[in-house]
């Protein structure tokens, strides 16, 4: 039985994404860094293991990966779905809010892959998602800080998507639109109207969506795309 990890899985996409890998037969590790209660029912409710570090520390990344594969064996699978938002126009930015989305959003990328990728390289498989965003293509007013760390993952998907190639190991990066989650629904409601009139299919994505996409992407059986961007927005920004 395979084992995936996902970062920020507790919550929104990566409770999704969890459940629906555990659905599949994968024993998963579900990865939080903020609140316990939420994490602590999750896992309860639907049977899978959680961890708590924070993916902006590399020296948290290497001890909680270990335990991970202490506990379940080793990774096999890992979804890079943690991020954070720290909006504001660039003039008012501070240097704080950049370097905390870069740190997780960005770096964390490193943090989390880094440690695993030998192990990978060794057994000869690996599947790697990176869950970039819309905003990561097309850039946001008042999200420098996120588009950029967004848009940097899809390079560093495209170019790990190269190195691990011959050693069976693929790396895709999928582009969810605007999800229902807490993330959007912080939103003011006429801003969430606003946003499904720009959408054509005329409604927000769900978290299941971008999580049936990891499904496919993470099997056996996908080992010949590599490197891919997969948009799944509604139809809001065509690329």
């Amino acid at each position: 039985m395979r084992v995936a990890l996902i970062t920020g899985g507790t919550r929104g996409i990566g409770a999704a994404i969890s459940i629906k890998l555990k659905e599949s037969g994968y024993k998963v590790a579900a990865v939080y860094a903020g609140n316990n209660e939420v994490a602590s029912r999750f896992s309860k409710e639907n049977k899978i293991d959680i961890f708590k570090w924070s993916i902006g520390n590399y020296e948290e990344c290497v001890s909680g990966i270990k335990s991970v594969e202490e506990k379940l064996g080793p990774i096999d699978i890992l979804v890079n779905n943690a991020g954070i938002t720290r909006d504001g126009m660039f003039h008012k930015m501070s240097r704080e809010q950049w370097r905390d989305v870069i740190d997780v959003n960005l770096n964390g990328l490193f943090n989390m892959t880094h440690p695993i990728w030998d192990g990978m390289r060794t057994r000869g498989f690996g599947r790697i998602v990176n869950i970039s965003s819309i905003n990561g293509q097309k850039g946001q007013l008042g999200q420098a800080n996120y588009s950029a760390a967004k848009a940097g993952e899809l390079g560093f998907t495209k170019s790990l998507a190269l190195e691990g190639a011959r050693k069976g190991i693929t790396v895709n990066a999928i582009c969810p639109g605007y999800i229902n989650t807490d993330m959007v629904k912080a939103m003011s409601e006429k801003a969430i109207e606003a946003t499904e009139s720009e959408i054509p299919v005329g409604h927000l994505g769900q978290p299941d969506d971008i999580a049936r996409c990891v499904q496919f992407l993470v099997a056996d059986e996908a080992s010949f795309i590599t490197g891919s961007t997969v948009t799944a927005n509604g139809g809001h920004y065509l690329i």
